[in-house]
């Protein structure tokens, strides 16, 4: 193997690292983002915990955090919570710093 291919199998690792570490945040940031709205939405224990799990499973009918959004602001606009999409994606950027900090630490 010459160094090149070397390098470029380390680039290709660093890139799937990226990724992998992209998605957890991700994940993580809607689990964080559903349990602030169960919170919002009167949920606690099981019930919260429960609703965090169906907003991380929303991010999986399409590409984006717009099927997140539309389910949050759904949700919370049907029980009444007032909460405007800049407010909402403006928490969601607030989260998406804290899991990211969260997956590089190991937590």
């Amino acid at each position: 193997m010459t160094t090149f291919d070397k390098r470029e199998e380390g680039f290709e690792k660093k890139f799937a690292l990226d990724a992998d570490q992209k998605f957890k945040a991700e994940a993580r940031r809607n689990r964080l983002l559903g349990l602030w709205a169960a919170e919002k939405l009167g949920l606690t224990g099981d019930a919260a915990a429960a609703y965090a799990k169906e907003v991380v499973a929303a991010d999986f009918e399409e590409a984006g955090d717009a099927d997140v959004v539309r389910k949050v602001l759904g949700d919370l606009t049907a029980k009444g919570v007032a909460i405007a999409e800049p407010e909402l994606r403006a928490k969601m950027d607030e989260l998406t710093a804290t899991a990211v900090m969260q997956v590089k630490a190991g937590t």
